[in-house]
């Protein structure tokens, strides 16, 4: 399986963790793929007409893609470590999943906004509604870490996504002030060698 990654993306970086929780990484060989709003890889779009990352080409030439997709389709080919496969349980794991991508979503539309669109033209009611969605989120996952206990399902590989994409891009964001339970959490949490391998970098 050939994996469409790149070391910056927080959603990528879900698919990677995965892979190596699932022991399946061997399986995988990531390829470091560059994206951007307004410039399509041509060599990505043959794989996605998305053209997103991440995207999971299998050995028989299907491709998979969003991330949530990838994660399960690993996750089932490995016999289901990370996503519980019914009840409560499962809906819980999702929406906490759902959550986390959210954040995430929020997180990147800043990104571009104040990365790749041109200053003068940048929305700053935008960037303050998609920062509201960020502080929300966060304020629900810090009630929400109450519940992790000592697993790391697709939640907390979410969770893990955030904290790290949040210190990454975004250092002026001091969750750790305002989230004391994932603070600890995630100290916790970056000692596992997958979330510590994956760790984005420029």
């Amino acid at each position: 399986m050939r994996a469409h990654v790149n070391a910056a993306s927080p959603f990528a970086r879900k698919v990677r963790i995965v892979a190596r929780e699932t022991g399946l990484i061997s399986r995988v060989q990531e390829i470091d793929t560059a994206v951007s709003p307004v410039a399509p890889n041509a060599g990505l779009a043959a794989a996605n007409p998305l053209v997103k990352i991440p995207a999971l080409v299998l050995d028989d030439g299907t491709t998979l893609y969003d991330s949530r997709v990838i994660c399960e389709y690993l996750d089932a080919l490995a016999g289901q470590r990370l996503f519980p496969q019914s009840g409560m349980a499962r809906w819980q794991a999702l929406r906490l999943q759902a959550l986390c991508d959210g954040i995430l979503d929020a997180a990147v539309l800043i990104r571009y906004e104040t990365a790749v669109r041109p200053q003068a033209v940048r929305w700053q009611d935008w960037i303050a509604a998609q920062r509201g969605k960020i502080d929300g989120g966060l304020a629900a996952l810090e009630q929400a870490q109450s519940g992790f206990g000592a697993s790391f399902g697709i939640g907390q590989v979410g969770a893990a996504c955030v904290l790290g994409y949040l210190d990454f891009r975004f250092p002026d964001i001091d969750w750790r002030a305002r989230c004391p339970q994932l603070k600890a959490w995630f100290a916790e949490a970056s000692t596992r060698a997958s979330v510590r391998d994956t760790a984005p970098r420029a």
